[in-house]
């Protein structure tokens, strides 16, 4: 629908935003439309989100890496099965994570 795919380019302009606080909208609205969407995001997971917010999960900026680990934390239990396309990239982010000397991210 037109307001899936309105949704959808807001979302993806958050995630991809310069600044990290604007990255931080973006994934705190992802968390968002699984809750209130997940329709929307299970149909358009690979092309459109998880491509995008895998890098998030690896940001250069510690505190969105943090909030983008905190909310997959949330989203595994509202998407479930919709995540087996994009589980061999998510587990390979996390991963990278683990050895972070940062307390938040690594308890993320």
């Amino acid at each position: 629908t037109m307001e899936g795919t309105e949704q959808l380019n807001e979302l993806y302009k958050l995630l991809t935003a310069k600044e990290f606080q604007t990255r931080m909208e973006g994934v705190v609205l992802l968390l968002d439309y699984c809750k209130s969407s997940s329709e929307l995001i299970s149909t358009n997971i690979v092309q459109q989100i998880f491509d995008i917010f895998v890098l998030r999960v690896q940001d250069c900026n510690k505190k969105v890496k943090q909030k983008a680990l905190e909310v997959l934390a949330l989203m595994v239990p509202t998407l479930g099965d919709a995540l087996h396309p994009v589980l061999v990239s998510l587990v390979g982010a996390v991963t990278d994570n683990l050895n972070s000397k940062q307390v938040g991210i690594y308890a993320a």
